[in-house]
């Protein structure tokens, strides 16, 4: 879930042809995670139904958790949009309780829908990652520096509210762990607890 809250720098330009290949390799692999599940998408078989050269898919993912990479990276930018400039609480307008305690119940649902995709996006030749990911890390310590009074060790909090977060979801859940009834998520529940905790009224 690694994309920056802010694009840094001019946005490069894709030429007319490489952006259609790119957008028809993506509706291509959701259509075989839909059909068949990720663990049967692969740079060959992607090549093959979307009926391009191999090299044109090595070209634009690299390897095969690129695939996934760039499949959620769309959605992960939605979901960023609406934590910057969506309703409250999610969104600006609230306090950081009701904001952080949002985020975790917005965030959860929103990993176990993407839970097989975001497996898929871990390159299986670099260690898994508990730590910052995505926006997760700036966005909760914006949050705990507004909080009223002061807390202590800012960062450090950040850091280890972050992989509470993102960590168990990704690194010590299987599939079987995961339910798709997320309203009233174990984990969802544990989070607000948290935050309450941390942040009483």
């Amino acid at each position: 879930m690694n994309v920056p809250i802010v694009p840094l720098g001019k946005p490069r330009t894709e030429r007319a042809d490489a952006a259609r290949n790119r957008e028809h390799l993506l509706e291509t692999a959701r259509a075989m995670i839909a059909e068949h599940g990720a663990d049967k998408v692969t740079m060959d078989a992607l090549a093959e139904r979307a009926c391009l050269g191999k090299g044109t898919v090595f070209r634009r993912f690299g390897t095969r958790a690129g695939i996934f990479r760039a499949l959620i990276e769309h959605d992960e930018v939605r979901f960023q949009e609406q934590v910057l400039a969506g309703p409250p609480p999610l969104g600006p307008g609230a306090d950081p309780r009701r904001r952080l305690i949002a985020y975790g119940r917005a965030r959860i649902p929103f990993l176990i829908a993407h839970y097989a995709i975001v497996r898929a996006a871990m390159d299986p030749t670099h260690p898994a990652a508990a730590g910052p990911a995505g926006m997760t890390l700036p966005h909760i310590r914006m949050l705990l520096g507004q909080a009223r009074p002061p807390l202590p060790h800012v960062d450090s909090l950040a850091v280890q509210l972050t992989s509470a977060l993102e960590g168990p979801l990704m690194l010590y859940l299987t599939m079987s762990d995961v339910d798709p009834a997320t309203d009233n998520h174990p984990l969802a529940e544990g989070w607000q607890a948290l935050i309450e905790r941390l942040l009483p009224d």
